[in-house]
C-alpha cells in the first residue's frame, strides 16, 4: 500500500503549516523572500524549456527553514541544527519525505547528492540575499546542462546574467525582512 502524503493546492497552505508549528513572522517573511528568488529562477528555467517539477521547488522553498521553528537564534546567526530538526518536524506532519529532505539538501548540497530541485533551493536561499556562490551555481548548471542536453558554457549563458540579476535584488529584499 502506498503511502499518502500532505497534498497542497495553495502555497499559502504551507504557510499555515509554519503558522500551525509556531513559526514567527520574521520565518514566514524569509520564507516568501526566498520564494521571490526562486519564482524568477522558475520562470527562468521554464524560458529555456528545462524538465524538472516547478511545485517541488516551491514546497522546497516554503519548507525550508522549517526546523528555525525549534532553533530560531539560527535566523540570525549561522547554525544547522535547524536542518535535521525540520525534516523531522515535516516528516512527524505528514510531509513527503523529498519535500522534507530540503530541510537538510538547502544546507548540505555540497555534501550530499542531491536533485535539481534541491540545487535551486539551495540557490535561491543564497541569491535571495544578494549573495552568489559560485559552486552551487556551477553544479545547478552542470544538472540544468545535463537535463537539456546541452553545453555547460550553452546553459551558462543563458543563467549567469539571471543569478546576478536576482543577486543585484538582495538588498531590498534584506531590508524588507527587517519589517
Amino acid at each position: 500500500m502506498k503511502q499518502q502524503f500532505k497534498t497542497f493546492d495553495y502555497i499559502e497552505d504551507t504557510y499555515k503549516i509554519l503558522q500551525d508549528l509556531d513559526a514567527s513572522h520574521h520565518l514566514i517573511q524569509h520564507v516568501k523572500l526566498v520564494a521571490e528568488a526562486a519564482e524568477i529562477l522558475i520562470l527562468q528555467f521554464q524560458q529555456i524549456n528545462l524538465s524538472f517539477d516547478p511545485e517541488w521547488v516551491r514546497l522546497g522553498v516554503a519548507f525550508h527553514d522549517t526546523g528555525k521553528i525549534l532553533y530560531p537564534i539560527e535566523l540570525i546567526e549561522r547554525g544547522n541544527k535547524h536542518e535535521l530538526a525540520g525534516e523531522q518536524l515535516l516528516l512527524n506532519r505528514g510531509i513527503d519525505p523529498k519535500i522534507a529532505r530540503c530541510c537538510r539538501s538547502h544546507g548540505q548540497w555540497d555534501r550530499i547528492e542531491c536533485s535539481f530541485e534541491e540545487l535551486v533551493v539551495a540557490l535561491a536561499d543564497c541569491l535571495w540575499k544578494g549573495k552568489r556562490n559560485v559552486e552551487l551555481e556551477h553544479l545547478t548548471i552542470s544538472k540544468a546542462a545535463q537535463i537539456l542536453h546541452q553545453d555547460y558554457w550553452d546553459v551558462f549563458v543563458e543563467l549567469d546574467d539571471r543569478f546576478e540579476e536576482i543577486a543585484r535584488g538582495g538588498d531590498l529584499r534584506l531590508s524588507r525582512s527587517r519589517l
